[in-house]
């Protein structure tokens, strides 16, 4: 050790290592610029660690420990030392957490809440992130350090604080958080980046090649890429599915969108003909002038032939002249007439409008007279109504003035006052009854409480007296047959065993259950051995996998779905015990569990060894004596651990209590047990009937009250109702005396009052009559002038010509004149015949507006679903092109990656002169490792299953380092990395860790060690973390950094 401390922990073999001297100093804080040195040609260059690595930690009620940190690392190498329980594995399980990893990635819970402390309400992770340099993510807002705090309530749900390196809340969005992990490159889900112990352990252990193959794609990301890629092709299938569906579609919108077209087309015709129809309408008017000016044309030319027969004529020409001459001047009459006409309409049209007006407003005179004639009769009627009821009713009490009221109205003031206390009386009784009905409610209320907590009781004791009664059962039993204690298929089972044996499906004849196959030497330590074997008592043996098929089968027979099944062990039957002397736990005066039992088959002895190490295990009857041996002091060489009598399991940081007060399978006196359990059952049995009397007189008291209380409410409803009784009647009684207060004196004012004003009234009727027959007059006689002048105007429109009657009506029609071939009847019958067509194809095509909505929304409908598909079929094809170069692509990254591995992983094999070989199978996903670890040809390749712990141990970290050297990530954790190794490949395997740390000085590692340390090198790019051992009652453990000076001094 003291030579390996003179070496240069990271040299290379035929490098020279630059003087410690050169290095910059750190500040004390751990909050420095830390810088690296790589070597170009003899030079060297500083490369500074500057964006993603850890600067500090710090947990509040997490898992079991109040406070810890803050944990300020280095830069490069930090190894986190202490024993177990002093909070390693939850400095790890922090980080995975407090950036964003799920509880399941930690295998240390399956739920947030888990990791709060006990008692406490919720848990608190601050994780600083190095921030600097060109990388560094929104330098501006954050700064040199990035700060991520999360806060875990005890109901599972979580949140976040991203703070700058001044502290300020910069978000709280976990995509801001998920943006930094991505611009670092953290990986926390990845092995490669964070291996929890769990995993370590596991995949130490795992002897499966395709675990190995997984492995190494989730850590090269490859997986990723793989489930991404089937993602696309999922993708891809659903997109085609969809253009088949468009195709389908398309072709029924393109036979819709044609039916819509031909509507559409048909509509067009249709306007067409409502086109023709106007047009004959045009046609029509000026048809009608037409024919009037032909008529006119006629005249004209009759006057024509007979000027042309005047000059034949000379004897008719005068006459001729004559009629022309009266022509004319008829004529000419006719037009003055016209003129004057049109003066004297022009004239009378303003006196027409005034006489109108005239009449309307006298019209409205006479109504507004008539309605306050017919108000004011109304009201005189009413007023002589109310006379005659107000005399009536004064006569009424004058004859009744003369009788004495007087002891009547006594008595009513009496009954109202008995009325009044029998109220206040029954109030009182109402709070009373009130008062009982609330307590009876409350007295149930408490019972129903009881009754449910004793019935709770009553299940959780019946539930145990029925496994008692069933562990009886099996006690019972196993005095017949002591097989039965591994449980009650067990014999039978064994013989199907036998049988398939002489039958010659098994290799060798599985051995078990392996509880059967030990004998105690010491029966007192039969409850601490049970809890130390557990399940492996009802286990079997196998030689290969082929057996192992055969006896599943075989088991599936006697443990039906869903029943829990015996673990079967796989493993090579052996005729000799493992030589366990080197490695096997010593104490004088304690013996192990190998030492304490009789085991006669070496298979049987070997099994438990693989398993559960049983030669590590010590065996100590007392337990202040087990505290003292694994705690007080260092515990015994090789020991793991120890078990007490009481089955309690004491490690030299932990203490777990046993849940089990008796042994189930190992006990010897099995009559002593049997009178055990039936006194506890007969104690069981006395507690429930306890019960059930306790519960029965709960249900009597209940019944009861509730029986009382439905009495008090029925009484209660009866008080309300007498009351409002006799409160309606003290009502009535004063209303009755409210009426016989009326005065007669009174009535006869208001009568005399009423005469006056039905005087008045009536004065105002004979007012308002006078002056409705004067309105009446005057409107009648506006109305005749209005009626004369009307009747003028309308002779005088009639005596207008014809003829500029049907122009006025044409140019309303067609305001241009157009010619007209057709006369006035052919036109009339062809827009007749038009209008029944238009009508015709309304009724069998509808309305227009609606059809050529519906074809636009047809043909746009079509138009949008065959840009879609066509969109979509070139978006399949790029698609296509694409992920076939993209998978070339990725088999050629797959390739690179697995052969920069292999040459990794034989290169530091090489170091220790191992030689390897690394077969990845991809098409069957698997990987698997050979190691020689001899020299040359003088051994041949071996499998890792065939190695020494340690050998494949080495071998293991052999392969993680390879990993890491083709993955990225800014720190790589590992967490109790070399627990399975001895002290040479733990040397060996620490030397190539940091040999590749001072290559890779950019990068942050961070390892997790029980181990103390103390034998590595002095230097500053190395940070050791020395955690205390926790001390009861302690809520926050002492953290500080130790320095390689302090740790040589207390070695």
């Amino acid at each position: 050790m003291a030579k390996r401390k003179e070496e240069n922990f990271c040299s290379p073999e035929n490098a020279k290592r630059p003087r410690q001297e050169e290095l910059e100093d750190f500040d004390k804080d751990g909050d420095e610029d830390e810088c690296t040195i790589s070597f170009t040609n003899g030079t060297s260059t500083l490369t500074a660690a500057e964006v993603g690595i850890i600067e500090s930690i710090q947990l509040r009620n997490f898992m079991c420990h109040s406070m810890l940190g803050p944990f300020k690392f280095g830069s490069n190498v930090n190894f986190v030392v202490g024993n177990n329980g002093s909070g390693k594995s939850a400095v790890l399980t922090a980080l995975i957490v407090g950036l964003g990893g799920k509880a399941v990635a930690t295998n240390r819970g399956s739920s947030l809440k888990g990791f709060v402390k006990a008692g406490q309400n919720s848990a608190d992770i601050s994780i600083t992130l190095r921030n600097r340099g060109d990388d560094a993510f929104r330098a501006n807002v954050y700064g040199d350090s990035i700060v991520v705090q999360q806060h875990i309530s005890v109901d599972g749900s979580r949140s976040y604080k991203l703070k700058s390196e001044k502290g300020t809340v910069v978000s709280t969005r976990k995509e801001e958080l998920i943006a930094i992990l991505d611009h670092f490159n953290i990986q926390v889900d990845n092995p490669v980046s964070v291996l929890t112990q769990e995993m370590s352990k596991q995949f130490l252990q795992s002897k499966n090649e395709g675990d190995k193959y997984k492995f190494f794609m989730k850590a090269t990301q490859l997986e990723q890429m793989k489930e991404d890629y089937s993602y696309i092709m999922e993708t891809k299938e659903r997109t085609k599915e969809q253009i088949n569906q468009g195709e389908e579609r398309l072709t029924e919108l393109k036979r819709q969108c044609l039916e819509k077209e031909e509507r559409f087309q048909n509509i067009a015709g249709l306007s067409t003909m409502k086109t023709n129809l106007e047009y004959l309408k045009h046609e029509m008017a000026w048809a009608v002038v037409n024919e009037i000016e032909k008529q006119l044309n006629a005249i004209r030319d009759n006057i024509k032939i007979g000027e042309e027969r005047a000059a034949k004529l000379d004897r008719k020409m005068e006459e001729q002249q004559v009629r022309l001459n009266d022509a004319e001047k008829k004529y000419k009459d006719i037009q003055d007439k016209l003129e004057k006409i049109s003066e004297e309409t022009n004239a009378r049209a303003p006196e027409c409008m005034a006489l109108k007006t005239d009449v309307i407003a006298r019209t409205r005179a006479f109504n507004d007279a008539e309605v306050l004639y017919n108000r004011s009769l109304n009201e005189y009627k009413a007023l002589k109504k109310d006379g005659e009821q107000l005399c009536k009713r004064i006569e009424e009490l004058k004859k009744s003035t003369d009788q004495s009221l007087e002891p009547e109205r006594l008595e009513r003031q009496k009954r109202i006052c008995w009325l009044k206390e029998k109220v206040k009386a029954l109030q009182d009784q109402e709070n009373t009854v009130n008062q009982e009905v609330e307590q009876f409610e409350q007295a149930i209320e408490k019972d129903k409480q009881e009754h449910v907590r004793i019935k709770r009781e009553d299940v959780e004791v019946r539930h145990t007296l029925s496994y008692n009664q069933r562990q009886l059962k099996e006690l019972k039993d196993s005095k017949t047959d002591r097989l039965k204690r591994f449980g009650p298929h067990v014999p039978a089972l064994l013989e199907a065993i036998d049988d398939a044996y002489r039958r010659r499906q098994f290799t060798h004849k599985p051995i078990g259950p392996l509880g059967a196959c030990i004998h105690l030497r010491d029966p007192e330590l039969a409850l601490a051995i049970e809890s130390c074997l557990k399940g492996l008592l009802q286990a079997y043996c196998c030689h290969n996998h082929a057996d192992e098929r055969v006896l599943q089968s075989l088991m599936k027979k006697f443990y039906p779905p869903g029943t829990s099944r015996p673990q079967i062990i796989v493993s090579e039957f052996r005729n000799e015990v493992y030589d366990v002397r080197l490695r096997a736990a010593y104490h004088p005066e304690f013996p192990t569990v190998l030492t304490a039992l009789e085991i006669d088959n070496a298979v049987v002895a070997n099994s438990l060894i693989d398993m559960r190490s049983i030669e590590t295990v010590l065996l100590i009857k007392n337990n202040s004596v087990a505290r003292a041996v694994m705690q007080s002091q260092k515990p015994p060489k090789n020991c793991r651990e120890a078990f007490t009598a009481d089955g309690d399991q004491v490690f030299a940081g932990r203490y777990y209590s046993s849940e089990s007060t008796r042994p189930k399978f190992l006990s010897r006196d099995v009559d002593s047990e049997i009178s055990d359990l039936e006194t506890e059952i007969e104690n069981k049995k006395g507690h429930i009937m306890n019960l059930q009397h306790r519960l029965s007189a709960l249900e009597k008291d209940i019944k009861r009250n509730e029986e009382l209380l439905k009495r008090c409410q029925l009484h209660y409803k009866e008080i309300k109702m007498k009351i409002r009784k006799n409160i309606s009647e003290i009502r009535e009684l004063e209303n009755i005396e409210e009426h016989q207060s009326v005065d007669i004196a009174t009535l006869e004012d208001e009568a005399e009052e009423n005469k006056i004003k039905m005087q008045m009234v009536e004065k105002n009727m004979e007012q308002q009559k006078e002056n409705m027959e004067n309105l009446k007059t005057l409107k009648i006689e506006a109305e005749n002038k209005y009626d004369t002048i009307k009747l003028k105007i309308n002779q005088l429109s009639e005596l207008a010509d014809p003829l500029k009657e049907k122009m006025s009506q044409a140019r309303q029609i067609c305001p241009e004149r157009i010619e007209v071939k057709k006369s006035a009847s052919i036109l009339d019958k062809e827009i007749n015949r038009l209008r029944q067509k238009i009508q015709a194809e309304h009724a069998s095509h509808g309305d227009r507006e609606e059809i050529m909505k519906q074809y636009q929304e047809a043909r746009e409908t079509y138009l949008d679903l065959d840009s879609k598909v066509r969109t979509l079929r070139r978006f399949i094809k790029l698609l296509e092109e694409i992920m076939t170069h993209r998978y070339k692509t990725y088999q050629q990254f797959r390739r690179c990656l697995t052969l920069r591995c292999k040459l990794y992983f034989d290169n530091l094999l090489s170091q220790r002169a191992y030689c390897g070989k690394m077969n990845f199978d991809h098409k069957n996903e698997t990987l698997s490792i050979s190691v020689q670890p001899g020299e040359g040809n003088k051994a041949s390749f071996n499998d890792m299953r065939a190695l020494s712990g340690g050998e494949r141990s080495f071998s293991t970290v052999c392969f993680i380092l390879s990993l890491w050297s083709i993955a990225e990530s800014p720190f790589r954790c590992l967490d109790e990395f070399d627990v399975y190794m001895d002290m040479v490949n733990r040397r060996i395997a620490m030397d190539m860790i940091l040999k590749m740390a001072d290559s890779q000085r950019f990068r942050q590692f961070i390892l997790l060690t029980p181990q103390s340390m103390s034998s590595l090198p002095s230097s500053k790019l190395i940070r050791i973390l020395r955690m205390s051992d926790p001390e009861r009652g302690q809520t926050t453990l002492p953290f500080r950094p130790v320095t390689q000076e302090e740790d040589d001094s207390a070695s």
